[in-house]
C-alpha cells in the first residue's frame, strides 16, 4: 500500500498563512510533511483529504466511543438542533442527563455541565479550593488535566537523571506564571508513602489531590487498587478533596467509569470525551456538600454550556452505553486486539506488555509495563516510534507519540480486527528489516 500526502502537505502550507502551525491545536501538528487533514469519519474509519483510509485507534483522543458519525447519536443531535441552540437559560433535558449520570456514577450526587475536559477540571479545582479554604493541590507525575494554567506543569523526564534526586517540575507552556509553581505538589503514581509525606508536610495548604487512575496521556499507566484505597483514606484523614479525573476513562472503561472499575469514590469527578460521542460536552460532579458551593460563592458558567445539540447527543450516547452491551463489545474487541498483537510480537521474540484497559491500551516493548511516569521515562520506546509511521503508511492510525493509548470504539468490527493484525504484522516486519531499535528483542 502506498500513501500520498500531497494534498495534506499543500493544505498545510496554505493553512500556515492563517493558522499557527496550520492547525487549531498544538497536538494536531505532526510535522511539515506529516500533518493530516481529515475529510470524513464513519464508524471506526477515517479518510484524509488525500483519500487515504485508516482504521482509527486515536478516535480524536477517545471521544468517539461508538464510532464516527454514529447514526443513533447524530439523529438525536439533529433533533437537538430544533430546540434552538443556546438561550442563556436552562432546559429540561439538563436534568434528564444529570439524572442518568448520577445513576451510572454513584459519586455524582450533583452535576454541573461544561464544554470541555479542561473547563470541567478547572471548575473542580476551584470548588475544591472554595470548600476547603486552601489553595495548593497535588497531581500525579505524568497525569494530564487540561490546558489551563494550574494544570500546565510537567516533569521533563527526557533530561532527568535519577541519581540527582526527584525530577524538576516546569511549565508545560510559555505564558504560565511562574508564581503558580508554589501551589503545586507532585507525587509518583502508586507511591502512597510519598503521598502521605506531602500531606503531612503541607496538608494545611492542600485543597485537592487530582488523579487519573488510568493516565490517558501516559500510556494508560494505571493506579493499583491498593494505591487508590490508600489515597482515599489519606484524603479523608487530612481533609483533602479527592478529584478523580475521568475525562478519558469516564463511561469508557465501565458504565460508572474508572471509579466503578477500581472500587474508588472521588469527592469530585470530571467527565468529557466519551459522554457525547464527539460532541462537545463535559461534566464536573460530586458530593452534594461540595457541589452546592457552585452559585453560592463559586462562579461557574459558560454561554455555550449545554448547547441543545451537544446535550441531545450526550443523552443518546449515555443511554446506549448504559442500556446496551456496547461497553462489553468494546472491551472484547480490545482484548482480542491485544491477543493478536501479542501473538505477532511473541512469534518474533519481541518483548512486550500492555497497560490500562482493553478499551484504551498502552503498548510497551518490555516484559512488564511501568507503574509510574518515572519508569516510563527509563523505558525503551524506540520500537514504538519506529513502528507508528509504518502503521500510518499501511492505513492504521495510532498516535505517533508512544504515550498515547490505542482507543477502541463499538464500530471496530471483525474486518477491522483482521486488517489491523495483518498490517501490524507487516509493519513489525518492515521495522525488523531496518537497523534494529535498541533492546527490543529477546530470545523467548
Amino acid at each position: 500500500m502506498s500513501r500520498s500526502l500531497a494534498r495534506s502537505n499543500a493544505h498545510f502550507r496554505k493553512a500556515l498563512s492563517k493558522l499557527p502551525l496550520g492547525v487549531s491545536s498544538n497536538f494536531r501538528y505532526w510535522g511539515e510533511d506529516k500533518t493530516l487533514y481529515a475529510k470524513r469519519g464513519k464508524g471506526a474509519r477515517l479518510t484524509d483529504i488525500d483519500g487515504n483510509e485508516y482504521i482509527d485507534y486515536r478516535l480524536a483522543y477517545g471521544p468517539c466511543i461508538l464510532g464516527y458519525a454514529d447514526d443513533r447519536v447524530d439523529a438525536a443531535a439533529r433533533a437537538g438542533i430544533d430546540v434552538g441552540g443556546v438561550f442563556a437559560l436552562s432546559t429540561e433535558r439538563e436534568y434528564a442527563v444529570a439524572e442518568r449520570i448520577s445513576k451510572m456514577v454513584p459519586a455524582a450526587e450533583l452535576v454541573r455541565f461544561s464544554n470541555s475536559g479542561s473547563e470541567a477540571v478547572m471548575a473542580a479545582l476551584r470548588v475544591a479550593r472554595a470548600f476547603t479554604g486552601k489553595d495548593s493541590y497535588v497531581v500525579v507525575e505524568g497525569g494530564y488535566h487540561g490546558v489551563f494554567d494550574a494544570a500546565l506543569w510537567y516533569t521533563p523526564m527526557e533530561s532527568w537523571n535519577p541519581a540527582a534526586g526527584d525530577p524538576h517540575v516546569v511549565p508545560y507552556s510559555a505564558g504560565v506564571p511562574g508564581m503558580l509553581r508554589g501551589l503545586l505538589h507532585t507525587v509518583p503514581m502508586n507511591d502512597a508513602n510519598r503521598l502521605e509525606g506531602i500531606f503531612q508536610a503541607y496538608g494545611d495548604e492542600i485543597a485537592a489531590f487530582m488523579i487519573e487512575p488510568i493516565m490517558g496521556n501516559c500510556c494508560s499507566i494505571s493506579a493499583t487498587r491498593e494505591f487508590l484505597r490508600d489515597a482515599r483514606q489519606l484524603c479523608d484523614k487530612y481533609g483533602i478533596v479527592m478529584i478523580v479525573d475521568e475525562v478519558k476513562t469516564g463511561f469508557r472503561v465501565a458504565r460508572g467509569g474508572v471509579q466503578e472499575l477500581m472500587g474508588v469514590k472521588g469527592d469530585l469527578c470530571t467527565f468529557a470525551k466519551a459522554m457525547g460521542n464527539g460532541y462537545p460536552i463535559a461534566v464536573v460532579a460530586g458530593r452534594e456538600d461540595i457541589m452546592r458551593h457552585f452559585g453560592n460563592g463559586v462562579v461557574h458558567g459558560g454561554t455555550f454550556t449545554c448547547h441543545s445539540v451537544a446535550l441531545a447527543a450526550a443523552e443518546k450516547t449515555l443511554e446506549i452505553l448504559d442500556e446496551t452491551p456496547a461497553l462489553k463489545t468494546i472491551a472484547e474487541y480490545g482484548t482480542r486486539l491485544r491477543a493478536g498483537v501479542s501473538q505477532i510480537l511473541s512469534q518474533r521474540g519481541i518483548r512486550h506488555s500492555f497497560s490500562g484497559h482493553p478499551s484504551m491500551s498502552g503498548l510497551f516493548f518490555a516484559e512488564k509495563p511501568p507503574s509510574n511516569y518515572r519508569d516510563w521515562a527509563t523505558s525503551d520506546y524506540s520500537f514504538y516510534e519506529a513502528i507508528a509511521p509504518e502503521l500510518h503508511d499501511l492505513g492504521i492510525l495510532c498516535e505517533p507519540d508512544s504515550r498515547e493509548p490505542w482507543f477502541v470504539c463499538e464500530a471496530h468490527d471483525e474486518r477491522c480486527l483482521r486488517e489491523t493484525l495483518q498490517r501490524f504484522e507487516q509493519a513489525v516486519d518492515r521495522v525488523l528489516k531496518k537497523p534494529s531499535p535498541s533492546a527490543t528483542r529477546s530470545v523467548m
